[in-house]
């Protein structure tokens, strides 16, 4: 089997490139470890920065987002129950769109299916071969036997825990982490969210944060030991943790309600370099992972893929190399941008362990600043509503197509 482009992972950053290249006229197939379910299920992400809505809208994936996300004008930012809101509206012009990682999932796979887009799923022992070279392939196994995908470029979209990342030879790969001695406890209940914007705060106690995934269904969160287990987190306990740290005015808006889902995720930043090898290159969490703080796991994912496409398109449509070959620092400018946003506002507000008075002093300072200070009201927003792609990234071509 032969095709253009051999995409492996089925995520966001996998199947977001699959359809903008088949906007593009560029063929592709998707190879995928899991089953639709698995992929499709997983809780994630929900805040979509307005690039990321527009790349949807472009592509004509946006009518079920258009009809139930929830688009924000502002956040709140709380300081030991003190609140403050940010109007990105009034600061930049733009906003953010709160619609679950599920739903723009299930969206892109339906899509898929539609436009009889070629999907492998339960792919096992994905490898990949001379990528070095002008004619790479892909390697997997499914219930017929073990087949040979041969193409002219792999995209890697398969994830942090994939295989993509470790075909950069060791030689050149370098890695920069920084794990965080805490990590996310989050539920999913089936009541009204506390309030209709989401609500970051910092308390004495750690973090907590007030999200939603529509109306009526809230996603709360608190930070919580490294070793904790959600065996130890009763619902009861959760919602008086999370009321006091959210303080008095918020808690009043907090409906109670048995958590349907709740689960604990560690928090890192991490950058692999380059994203690219010969005709290997990464995108989304097989080359970068970010602490949720700043909600930018999955938009970064949707950049990278839209610069890979842009790419894809003019080495394809105009035999142009320039775009391929400068792919890993133009994604890389905006990702270490995306990491410093999310670091940043992780430190500013959770509390650290070894966290002294004066560390906490100086996080008092800083929400003193936001606060008062409108340039950088505005930076923060700027940031939170998502970077331009680069300073030319006006000049994106890519268009859906019938």
């Amino acid at each position: 089997m032969r095709t253009q482009v051999a995409i492996v992972g089925a995520g966001p950053a996998g199947l977001v490139l699959a359809h903008l290249l088949r906007a593009a006229g560029i063929a592709s197939v998707v190879i995928e470890r899991r089953t639709r379910d698995y992929v499709e299920g997983r809780v994630r992400a929900g805040v979509l920065e307005q690039g990321t809505v527009a790349a949807l809208a472009r592509l004509g994936l946006d009518r079920r987002l258009r009809a139930e996300g929830l688009v924000h004008t502002g956040t709140t930012l709380a300081l030991d129950g003190e609140t403050f809101r940010i109007d990105m509206a009034d600061l930049t012009g733009g906003a953010v769109t709160i619609y679950g990682q599920q739903e723009v999932m299930r969206d892109l796979f339906d899509a898929a299916e539609t436009h009889g887009m070629p999907i492998v799923f339960e792919a096992a022992d994905v490898q990949l071969h001379d990528i070095d070279s002008a004619s790479p392939s892909v390697s997997y196994r499914t219930a017929a036997g073990t087949q040979h995908l041969a193409c002219d470029v792999v995209a890697g979209c398969d994830g942090s825990h994939g295989i993509c990342r470790q075909f950069i030879p060791e030689a050149i790969r370098k890695t920069f982490e920084r794990v965080y001695p805490f990590g996310w406890l989050g539920i999913l209940a089936e009541v009204p969210p506390a309030a209709h914007e989401l609500i970051y705060a910092s308390h004495a106690n750690g973090f907590a944060l007030s999200s939603m995934r529509s109306p009526t269904r809230s996603r709360y969160y608190i930070q919580c030991g490294i070793d904790a287990r959600i065996e130890d987190w009763p619902d009861a306990r959760f919602w008086d943790e999370l009321c006091l740290r959210l303080g008095p005015e918020t808690a009043a808006g907090v409906v109670r309600g048995p958590a349907f889902e709740k689960s604990i995720a560690p928090l890192r930043s991490f950058v692999g370099e380059p994203m690219q090898y010969g005709r290997l290159f990464l995108a989304g969490d097989a080359a970068h992972s970010v602490p949720p703080t700043g909600a930018k796991g999955m938009n970064l994912a949707v950049s990278d893929v839209l610069m890979l496409a842009e790419a894809l398109e003019g080495f394809y449509a105009r035999n142009e190399r320039s775009g391929l070959d400068g792919y890993s620092a133009r994604a890389l400018a905006r990702v270490w941008k995306a990491e410093r946003f999310s670091w940043w506002f992780t430190g500013l507000t959770h509390r650290f362990p070894e966290a002294t008075g004066f560390d906490r002093r100086m996080q008092v300072a800083e929400f003193a600043y936001l606060r008062t200070s409108r340039a950088a009201q505005t930076a923060f927003a700027e940031n939170y509503i998502g970077l331009p792609l680069d300073p030319d990234a006006g000049r994106l071509s890519l268009e859906a197509r019938p």
